[in-house]
């Protein structure tokens, strides 16, 4: 019986290089802060947050044999993430992020996935033509795909046979590669996870409420929507409807990521079988 992981995250795993400081910041600010390294990046999030809820993730990406790949395994064997299927490049480093965070929000950041991007569809064998499936031979689990994938291999996904009876959960890397979520947008088995400037990004027009935006990505195709809008109402859009509810007041302690979480603790919520309104 061929044995398969839980959940599989797909696409970046990379060290996030944070800088925060506790006051508003604008461009060209130069103020002291805290500066932190911590394993990142979308499909790590997602893997990490679902740990943490008691379930067993496992991450497809690409990761150089270098000192910080190395260190960056170790890191998920520690947090219990599975990377036994990770394809790992002699010649391509491991992936970084870059932000700056102040107390008004993300200030900048840069996301470096050259290799995660050069890689393609290496690090997608597992699942086309491996011990997790085939396309005789489909993923039937749970998969968290993530916009930082090129979208020419986001599109061979929409289409491939390997992933026709796979749950897809798919997630823009950021505002800027929502547009790589296209081919995701009239598929019948995709759930998009958004937020509402990404949303806009890929109906082409602008929201002022998540439940708009829901409703739009339902019109243009979407099976199913979810979008967030910070501390405002997030909304659940389908064939069904759209149901809307505001998300708990929390402290803030970190803006990178906080979709990822988001994410990760819906798909967790689905598989214990809680209805949409919860």
């Amino acid at each position: 019986m061929k044995k398969t992981p839980y959940i599989l995250c797909i696409g970046s795993v990379m060290w996030d290089v944070i800088g925060r400081a506790t006051i508003v910041m604008r461009q060209g600010s130069d103020v002291p802060g805290r500066i932190e390294r911590l394993p990142g990046g979308v499909a790590m999030n997602i893997a990490m947050a679902l740990g943490r809820m008691g379930l067993k993730p496992s991450v497809l990406t690409a990761i150089g044999r270098d000192m910080e790949g190395d260190d960056l395994l170790a890191t998920c064997q520690r947090l219990g993430i599975d990377t036994t299927h990770v394809y790992r490049s002699h010649d391509l480093p491991t992936d970084q992020y870059m932000a700056v965070e102040g107390a008004n929000g993300l200030i900048a950041a840069i996301a470096d996935a050259l290799s995660l991007e050069t890689a393609g569809d290496k690090i997608l064998q597992p699942l086309l033509n491996g011990p997790l499936g085939s396309g005789t031979a489909p993923y039937e689990g749970l998969i968290a795909l993530d916009g930082n994938l090129t979208h020419s291999l986001l599109e061979n996904i929409a289409t491939h046979t390997a992933f026709a009876l796979a749950d897809l959960r798919v997630a823009p890397a950021s505002p800027g590669k929502a547009e790589r979520l296209q081919p995701f947008l009239r598929h019948s088995r995709a759930v998009l996870y958004v937020n509402l400037e990404e949303a806009g990004l890929l109906c082409q027009q602008s929201f002022d409420c998540s439940a708009k935006a829901a409703a739009a990505l339902v019109r243009h195709g979407a099976a199913r929507a979810l979008v967030t809008n910070g501390a405002n109402p997030a909304s659940d859009g389908c064939s069904q409807g759209v149901i809307s509810a505001p998300p708990p007041e929390v402290l803030v302690t970190r803006i990178t990521g906080a979709g990822d979480t988001f994410m990760a603790a819906h798909m967790a919520a689905e598989r214990v079988g809680l209805p949409r309104e919860q």
